[in-house]
């Protein structure tokens, strides 16, 4: 019999046709995230929406009605001699890189001392369970009132860290922790820090709480080290835990205000994105500008959480 030559399409081939059951399944999954995605498109696409457009006006906060639209200006403007805009301002790309600095600083500090504390909290011990507990105070105080703690705290006149310091003799002399430039962003890493630690202790505790146990009871058979356990068993199976806590607290550290606003107010030293443009925004009541610059942290955050789930999706399907 001949043979015939006609051919299927490749994608016919590869991808099989949709059952009615996921079809059916589809529409649910599409009715369930209706009310969500309203709900997202009310409170999230609006205003985004409408910062933008303010961000091509010269609207002020006095009357945000009456801006008129000036098109990229905001943003960068050449007037025949001179450049302006958000985009050229030295002060706009200082606060670029102590929102990067702090965001690289304090989330490493935040991953590796949570993972620490998670595989601690791990082991068996009497009282682990009111350890547990007590470990998720810092998370639980609001950060506005654990901020203005660590201040009173932190001060050079008052405050215990430098009573204690002085003390033991490790300082002459009192330090300004949150007004000294140099100290000023290390005393705001700190309290996120001691803040935020417990949330992604409580991401790797579940994930190590989920790990299977054959594979150390093997291990421990074999007479295999924990060390080398831990770098090749352990870690691997948590990076996806660390990927998702990674994820949220860069997120948060690049929208950081409340603690660097609380504890140095609009210090160049340590001014974020998030503090420049409520400046800009508040004090100066320039809504175009402070819109543009809302709208560049946007932008800043969406690409570096985009490059980011990018690379964490490449690594993990490297790993399987």
């Amino acid at each position: 019999m001949p043979v015939s030559t006609t051919h299927a399409p490749r994608e016919q081939l590869l991808l099989p046709r949709e059952t009615p059951v996921q079809r059916r399944r589809v529409r649910a999954a599409w009715l369930f995230l209706t009310p969500m995605l309203l709900c997202l498109a009310l409170v999230a696409a609006w205003p985004l929406m409408r910062t933008f457009w303010f961000s091509l006006t010269d609207a002020n906060l006095a009357q945000t009605s009456d801006g008129s639209f000036v098109g990229l200006s905001n943003y960068l403007f050449h007037d025949g001699s001179n450049w302006s805009g958000i985009l050229v301002d030295p002060q706009w790309w200082n606060a670029v890189r102590n929102t990067l600095h702090f965001t690289v600083v304090s989330v490493g500090l935040e991953v590796v001392l949570g993972l620490l504390v998670a595989l601690l909290l791990n082991i068996k011990f009497t009282g682990r369970s009111l350890v547990r507990a007590l470990i998720l105070i810092p998370w639980a105080i609001p950060t506005i009132v654990s901020a203005k703690i660590w201040s009173w705290m932190l001060n050079d006149q008052f405050g215990i860290f430098n009573h204690l310091m002085l003390s033991v003799g490790l300082i002459d002399a009192p330090l300004a922790w949150t007004a000294d430039a140099d100290l000023s962003m290390w005393a705001v890493i700190i309290v996120d820090v001691w803040k935020t630690v417990p949330f992604v202790t409580l991401l790797m505790l579940a994930a190590l709480q989920m790990l299977p146990s054959d594979c150390y009871e093997a291990a421990r058979v074999d007479g295999i080290h924990p060390l080398k356990v831990f770098w090749r068993v352990t870690l691997p199976l948590l990076m996806p835990a660390l990927l998702v806590a990674a994820i949220f607290r860069i997120l948060d550290s690049l929208r950081v205000f409340d603690v660097i606003y609380v504890l140095t107010s609009n210090s160049s030293s340590t001014m974020s994105m998030s503090v420049y443009a409520r400046q800009h925004l508040v004090e100066f009541q320039d809504v175009g500008y402070g819109s543009a610059a809302s709208t560049l942290l946007f932008l800043v955050v969406a690409v570096i959480a985009m490059l980011y789930l990018y690379l964490g999706r490449r690594q993990m399907e490297v790993r399987s």
